[in-house]
Parts: C-alpha cells; structure tokens; sequence
C-alpha cells in the first residue's frame, strides 16, 4: 500500500471524531493495523510487518518450521536493542488470522502493539534488559509458532510479554501466574497513571504465552478490552450462559473482526501504560539479578 493510498483508506476507515482526537501515536498504531488487517492471510500480512520493521530500522529474521498438515509457517524476529549479553526481554504477538474477517482485533491489534513498543525501545533502550520482538504464524492452528521457537531451542527469554486482542476499553487485562510480582505492581502503577485500570490473574484465553509458560519459561500476556468483558469471556472459556456476551467474543473469529470494532486512541493509551509499566519493571532495583538468556537451558 503506498502512503497515499493508507492516507486515503485510513481517512475512510477510522471515524472523524477518533481521527481528530487520536494523537500521531494513535495514528500510527491503527495504520500499522490497518496496513496488516488490509493484507492478504498468511505471506501478505508478514510482509506488511517486515515492511513496518524496515521503516523502524530493524534487522528481522525470517525462520520457518515445519506444522504437520499446515505445511510450514515462519515467525518473525528481531533484536530492537541492548547488549548482547543482558537478560532478554522478547515482546510477541501472532499475525496469522482465521479465515472470516480481517483480523484486525485478532490479531493485528497485538501485532501493532509489539511494532509500537519495539519503536519505543529501539529509540530508548532500557537499562537492565535487551529486547527483541517475535511474530508468530500459526497461532489460530494451535500455537504452533510459539511452539516451534521453544522446541528450536532458541533464545530462552527472562521474560516473554505476549499481546494478543489489543483494540478498545479501558481495562489492561494481564495473565500472570503470580498475582504479587514487581511487573504486576508496575503495571498497576502504569495503568492507574495512564487513565486505565489492570486485571490481572490466571484465568486467561489461550494465547502464545502458553508455549513458553508449558516449558517453564516466564510469560505474561495483555489485552485491552472493557473491564466488563472479562467474567463474560472466563464464563464463556467454560461454556457457562450468562445474560450478555463480550464484544471481543462477537467480534473474533467472525466477519466483524474488521478495522471499525476499534478504537486507536483506547489503544495508545493502553501502549503507553505498557511501555510505562516496562520501564518501572526493569529500572526495579529491588528485583533479584536476573540470568543472562541461555540457549533453551
């Protein structure tokens, strides 16, 4: 898509008054969306994403893996910055989608979230930790991209930070294993002092994350939604009726999971709360030292 043929569509697809209220960080995030949601399945939406890393000037690899009756897919990854021997801190999202809609909320909301957030370290790196950013393929197929990069024994990150439904609220839904960690605490903080509110537990939707937790590899994830989603999607996870249904379980996996479900300007303020809270979490000098990144050991 050239860049005035994006102007043009994104000054059709996103509504006047969000336009005239979102600032540029806004603007870039839904056109990141809508560059990815707009793409063919599959090869189009990757590209569109390696297109992306390009204009932020970094270097991605592109790794395939073998998925059974899926054939292959590829992940992408890229280093963002950090000296090569600090704790590695790996932010992913999966770019794949099913094949009803756009895929805009899932998941190319969380695909832009971790392009916005490696911008942000790329220009200011943080102090105790390294980042890199991974996009996985195959997710909707059973995560098998996340899969694959635990079982190729790559870079065993200190912490993995998974975003996968990014799109509206004012909630930071967050899965932690352990409700009392620094992160957690940070993220409270940061969402508190960005306007929104954190829920976080671990009753979440399967995501990516649960490759890396199933290999006893630290993990977290985030959504922003409506704080009143989450019961109804727990209670929908357990095939529980309830009198209402969350927007994200009408939208995903249907021919609604389209640009206009979202609201750009709820999603800069829920990138900014999650920079924030990343930033408080590595400059955390109360935390133990963590290990340097190992090869899958």
């Amino acid at each position: 898509m050239t860049a005035i043929a994006a102007a043009l569509w994104l000054t059709a697809a996103v509504p006047a008054l969000a336009r005239e209220a979102a600032p540029a960080a806004a603007e870039r995030w839904i056109g990141d969306v809508g560059a990815i949601a707009q793409a063919d399945a599959g090869e189009g939406r990757r590209v569109a994403i390696e297109r992306r890393l390009d204009a932020i000037g970094l270097r991605w690899n592109a790794q395939t893996f073998e998925a059974g009756k899926h054939g292959r897919g590829t992940n992408l990854l890229a280093d963002v910055s950090g000296p090569a021997d600090a704790p590695l801190l790996l932010f992913g999202a999966h770019f794949d989608r099913v094949g009803e809609g756009r895929g805009a909320t899932d998941n190319a909301s969380g695909s832009a979230t971790v392009l916005a957030l490696a911008e942000r370290f790329k220009q200011r790196p943080l102090t105790r930790h390294r980042v890199a950013v991974a996009f996985w393929d195959l997710e909707e197929a059973g995560l098998l991209g996340s899969a694959a990069y635990v079982a190729q024994n790559r870079a065993k990150p200190a912490l993995y930070v998974n975003f996968d439904v990014f799109g509206w609220g004012k909630t930071l839904w967050m899965m932690t294993p352990e409700a009392d960690t620094a992160l957690v605490a940070a993220s409270r903080d940061a969402a508190q002092a960005g306007g929104l509110s954190l829920a976080p537990g671990e009753q979440y939707p399967p995501s990516d994350h649960r490759s890396f937790l199933k290999a006893g590899w630290p993990a977290v994830s985030y959504s922003l939604i409506g704080a009143e989603e989450v019961p109804l999607i727990l209670a929908a996870y357990r095939r529980e009726k309830t009198a209402d249904t969350a927007k994200v379980m009408r939208v995903i996996h249907s021919a609604h999971d389209t640009l206009g479900e979202i609201d750009p300007a709820a999603a800069a303020l829920g990138v900014d709360a999650v920079e924030d809270a990343i930033r408080r979490w590595d400059a955390d000098t109360r935390l133990a030292p963590t290990s340097k990144s190992e090869n899958g050991k």
